[in-house]
């Protein structure tokens, strides 16, 4: 009963949590309150299950008595727990850094409530094992979502938020098409045992029409190219604290559902995949990812979506990961999955500070961090200079790990792709930095709330952990690719 209970709190923490903020929404400070200790109670009950989980992993727990292949099924296996854990850290990072930048006004349109609920369908699709219910838990995240990016009200939210609503419905179409075949093909939801349905059947057209009508929905979901220009057309609109957690979960969730779902479902990595027709389509995919996209962020000047861009980039790398369909390849995946929810969260942070003391958006316009709040500096540099994979950080361990795979796979125009856009990363982070914090100030400077210094200084000290210690990373990673069956 008690496994149950950890098992289920992760998602069920933040709705109750939800609940609570919305009854209270017409008083903001205990609004306030109530999302941040429902957030500390989260990121203490994941860390719990993850330690659990490291020795011993409870089964499965399918809720309401359904037969086998229906219900509700959740299930403490990697990478999820790790991924949950990821984001209670991301959830309080967040909810430090809201303690200025969400002020009554956002927390009375029911900023708290939405905040919650979407970490609650996050960490559900982190953690479920069936197919349907990984689709519901993508449309809470949604609904959560449009509301957060339209807290304002503002023309520019409702614009992105239009945008990123018709991209997210023909997404789910194509997501809820993949699942009603599988069944169809299967006769079951739970991802295991309509793996091994599928693996009894030969390679034919149906389960080819099943992968590609799954792999267009999540890739999507994901950001990779070509469907990638809803990303910087709607984050940038956000608040700070939002485009934060957007950045770090929302990609990332697309990509764990790629991997659940083409590595559990298909056997990409394993002995005897489904599919292969579409191998070809994940290299691909990858390199014109990360290559389009860290090109692109070298245009940008606006903060907002020179690191929106960027978020789409680094999904790139991930998908070199599974394009590669080796165990080793699916692990690099994970580990790069993981450390990119922490800088990229991180990057969105350090930036809306850049524009609280200079008061632009605009790099041309920002200046004189270094000199002015070099503390900011310093936690800025950390996930800038991860971002750029400079040693010893957990992004130089993250592309390393990418380009030996790749090169170990025989894949070397995929390392030389993952090169090359790792180069226009490097400058366009060097750009960055130049422009906000090294060059002389413009204007007066405007102080930084301490709140938001420590949110940074988590992701940060989070990424210097890893850098400095990757290997133990690098063993769930391992654990990850073999719990979603590659190998």
């Amino acid at each position: 009963m008690a496994e149950a209970l950890l098992l289920v709190a992760p998602t069920l923490l933040p709705f109750l949590g939800a609940a609570l903020a919305l009854l209270l929404r017409s008083r903001p400070a205990a609004a306030r309150l109530a999302s941040l200790a429902t957030i500390i109670l989260l990121a203490l009950v994941s860390a719990i299950l993850f330690i659990v989980s490291l020795s011993d992993a409870p089964p499965p727990i399918v809720f309401g008595g359904w037969p086998d292949g229906f219900g509700i099924s959740l299930s403490a296996t990697w990478p999820g727990v790790a991924l949950v854990m990821v984001t209670g850290v991301i959830g309080l990072a967040a909810a430090l850094y809201g303690l200025d930048d969400i002020g009554p006004r956002r927390r009375g349109a029911g900023y708290d409530a939405l905040m919650l609920a979407l970490i609650g369908a996050v960490n559900g699709a982190f953690l479920t094992d069936d197919l349907f219910n990984l689709y519901v838990w993508f449309e809470l995240a949604l609904v959560a979502a449009l509301g957060l990016l339209t807290i304002d009200r503002r023309a520019a939210q409702i614009d992105a938020a239009i945008r990123y609503a018709a991209f997210a419905m023909l997404a789910a179409t194509l997501i809820l098409l993949g699942v009603g075949m599988t069944y169809g093909l299967t006769g079951t939801l739970d991802m295991r045992q309509a793996g091994a349905a599928l693996a009894g059947q030969p390679p034919g057209f149906a389960v080819a029409t099943v992968a590609a009508l799954l792999l267009a929905g999540f890739m999507l979901k994901a950001g990779l190219v070509p469907f990638h220009l809803w990303l910087p057309a709607s984050y940038h609109t956000a608040p700070t604290t939002v485009v934060a957690v957007f950045a770090g979960l929302l990609t990332k969730m697309g990509f764990f559902a790629l991997l659940l779902v083409f590595v559990g479902l298909f056997g990409v990595g394993g002995p005897a995949p489904r599919a292969v027709q579409l191998a070809p389509v994940f290299g691909w995919a990858a390199a014109a990812t990360m290559l389009i996209c860290a090109a692109g962020a070298l245009a940008q000047t606006d903060m907002r979506r020179l690191l929106s861009y960027h978020v789409i980039a680094q999904v790139g790398y991930m998908m070199a990961g599974l394009a590669l369909a080796t165990e080793e390849g699916v692990a690099a995946s994970v580990f790069y999955m993981i450390h990119s929810i922490i800088v990229q969260a991180n990057l969105f942070l350090g930036a809306g500070l850049i524009h609280r003391a200079s008061g632009s958006w605009d790099l041309t316009r920002t200046g004189g961090m270094m000199r002015r709040h070099p503390v900011f500096a310093l936690l800025f540099a950390v996930p800038v200079l991860s971002l750029a994979g400079i040693p010893p950080l957990s992004g130089f361990w993250a592309k390393l790990i990418v380009l030996r795979e790749s090169l170990d796979a025989g894949m070397v125009w995929l390392a030389g792709a993952a090169l090359l856009a790792g180069m226009m990363t490097i400058v366009s982070m060097a750009m960055f930095w130049s422009d906000s914090c090294w060059k002389d100030a413009r204007g007066h400077a405007r102080p930084l709330p301490f709140a938001s210094l420590a949110a940074m200084a988590l992701l940060s000290a989070t990424t210097v952990a890893i850098g400095i210690a990757p290997q133990a990373l690098w063993t769930i990673a391992r654990l990850s690719a073999k719990a979603l069956g590659a190998g």
